[in-house]
């Protein structure tokens, strides 16, 4: 469910219409929706109560907007962060250091620096070199670095494969069955309490049983750790569950997804940590963008909005389905092509689909456009970067800046010797 409806024939966001937006912020623009990321970060709360003792962190690298993370930081969840810059921002949204997972697979020392001084809640290892190295920095500063090592089950999500990490060719974690002497040799280190593992096999699931798989391997090395001495106290479950971004598609829900997580690690007895992102953000916004021109073609027309693949990058990435709905249609529809102003060829939305029918100068919107939208934003082009909206009853906020070709020029110099 999100809050973009149909209020007097044109669409809203929650008590807000979204040509006032346009009118008065321009676009393109992305509008997230306040009440939509509080019902899905709640919703996704009560269907884990099955499972017992639970951790949140969301993933901000789904959508790191600062106004986006107070909201969720006010429905007392977390951050799964895999930046300095992502931790910065969790921080300054009210996140508590306590409360924030580091993974990530290349994080630098200087971050992981920034992670200890901060006093961060947990570091996601993903090799065994970056633990001894974590212990070292920990220990140079009177400090035990909480910690958790990332397995890789080599089991296949199902998914796309630009965004599936658990099968063993994949980049992330260790291969499990090398786990537990690693763990072995990790475990000692003064400056690392070293208290679980952490397993994340892809995004955009629609089928639970790979998950389940892969959390009955982690059951077994839970196990086989306990029985070679190891406090295991803690294990992240990483997070992965779809969102429809077509009609038809369905997901499992977040208490199918919590019914099965509780079957898989019943006995366990840790704490689970789990790291939702595209579930909470992804329907809670849209990008909302305007019609340049309807060219004619030579089998459908081109809708050429002045949105593209620099504000959105996945339909060019992924060949990623976003809906298109007007933004006060007509009750007509027309079979076209949508694409953007950027030059390339792979700058389109949608090629041959049916449509709300349009004209030059109609405002429409790409749905589920929450996550992974604004954050892969690029200046391509030399195209501004993309303003964000937030929503929340019948008042707005601009929450990010339309950050203009001029200023990003401002910022580059042409040396002193041409």
């Amino acid at each position: 469910m999100d809050h973009f409806t149909q209020i007097d024939g044109a669409l809203h966001c929650e008590g807000v219409p979204l040509a006032k937006i346009a009118a008065e912020v321009g676009t393109p623009v992305y509008v997230y929706s306040a009440a939509t990321l509080r019902r899905h970060a709640q919703v996704f709360r009560d269907g884990l109560k099955p499972a017992g003792r639970v951790h949140l962190a969301y993933a901000i690298k789904a959508n790191p907007n600062i106004g986006v993370l107070r909201v969720l930081a006010d429905e007392g969840y977390g951050a799964d962060v895999v930046s300095g810059g992502e931790m910065a921002r969790a921080l300054a949204a009210g996140m508590p250091a306590q409360d924030i997972v580091f993974s990530g697979v290349g994080k630098t020392d200087r971050e992981l620096i920034r992670g200890l001084e901060a006093g961060i809640g947990q570091f996601n290892l993903e090799l065994e070199e970056e633990g001894v190295v974590l212990a070292a920095l920990a220990a140079a500063r009177g400090l035990s670095a909480p910690a958790v090592l990332r397995v890789n089950p080599d089991v296949d999500a199902g998914t796309h494969a630009k965004i599936s990490t658990g099968k063993k060719d994949n980049k992330f974690g260790v291969p499990i069955d090398l786990a537990p002497a690693i763990f072995d040799r990790l475990a000692p280190l003064d400056g690392l309490n070293l208290r679980g593992v952490a397993i994340h096999i892809g995004s955009q699931l629609f089928d639970l049983a790979p998950l389940e798989a892969a959390y009955r391997r982690v059951g077994e090395l839970v196990a086989a750790l306990r029985a070679r001495g190891h406090a295991i106290t803690h294990v992240d479950l990483g997070g992965g569950l779809g969102v429809p971004y077509k009609p038809l598609d369905l997901p499992p829900s977040p208490a199918d997804y919590g019914a099965m997580v509780a079957r898989a690690t019943a006995g366990w007895d840790v704490e689970l940590m789990f790291e939702p992102g595209r579930v909470i953000a992804g329907n809670a916004g849209v990008l909302l963008t305007e019609v340049i021109w309807v060219k004619p073609g030579v089998v459908h027309p081109y809708v050429i909005v002045d949105a593209a693949m620099n504000d959105l990058a996945r339909p060019a990435m992924y060949d990623a389905w976003h809906d298109f709905s007007a933004v006060r249609p007509n009750g007509e529809t027309m079979i076209a092509n949508i694409a953007g102003p950027v030059c390339e060829t792979g700058d389109t939305f949608a090629m041959g689909r049916e449509i709300d029918q349009v004209k030059r100068g109609d405002l429409g919107i790409f749905r589920t456009a929450g996550a992974y939208g604004a954050t892969m934003a690029s200046t391509y082009n030399s195209r501004p970067l993309v303003p964000e909206v937030l929503v929340d009853g019948d008042r707005y906020v601009v929450v990010a800046d339309r950050i203009a070709a001029e200023t990003i020029l401002d910022a580059e110099r042409v040396p002193d010797w041409l």
